[in-house]
């Protein structure tokens, strides 16, 4: 494991559009800190279980690369998005998951999302992102995101959801798409 303080810290937190949303909803928001590190790695090793599972490394060196590639992707998100909020998701006082939006440019920006295996499936991925749809229109803004080409089901989420995928990046790893309106939010 990584220790927490050789990476670089979250952000202060600030109070995200999404504060504004009112609402019956099961979950709650708080910013994240250098002490949600350990189970943020965690949940990171659970977006890529499927595509390691069928590599022949023993266990200690796919820790060990997750690892890595943990630490890269959070300094990136740090680096490129120092403005955004780092938010983990609560249910009944537990973390359940993350959303990192960055609300600095000219659309809203949903940098990644993420939930804990048990809570996938279930709705809180729609109702979070309807929630982010919500502070989008309420402040007049567009929200943007892209998804890997490799994860069909999130895919078939955000267009179930009104985002529609800009066809100059389908042949990337990364499609991008973008929401502009009302559809999507119930």
């Amino acid at each position: 494991m990584i220790p927490a303080d050789t990476l670089a810290p979250f952000p202060a937190g600030r109070r995200p559009a999404l504060a504004a949303v009112n609402g019956n909803i099961p979950w709650a928001w708080r910013a994240l800190g250098s002490a949600d590190l350990p189970w943020l790695m965690a949940l990171y090793a659970t977006t890529r279980a499927q595509e390691l599972q069928p590599l022949p490394w023993p266990d200690t060196v796919k820790q060990q690369f997750l690892a890595q590639q943990f630490v890269a992707q959070h300094q990136h998100y740090l680096g490129h998005y120092p403005q955004a909020h780092y938010l983990a998701i609560d249910v009944d006082g537990q973390a359940v998951g993350r959303v990192y939006i960055d609300e600095a440019g000219e659309d809203d920006l949903l940098v990644d999302i993420s939930l804990l295996p048990a809570w996938r499936g279930r709705g809180l991925g729609t109702a979070l992102i309807q929630r982010l749809q919500q502070a989008a229109t309420m402040r007049g803004r567009s929200l943007r995101l892209s998804v890997q080409v490799h994860n069909p089901a999130a895919r078939r989420l955000y267009e179930r959801l009104g985002f529609i995928a800009d066809a100059a990046t389908e042949a990337q790893t990364h499609v991008a798409m973008r929401w502009t309106g009302t559809a999507g939010l119930s």
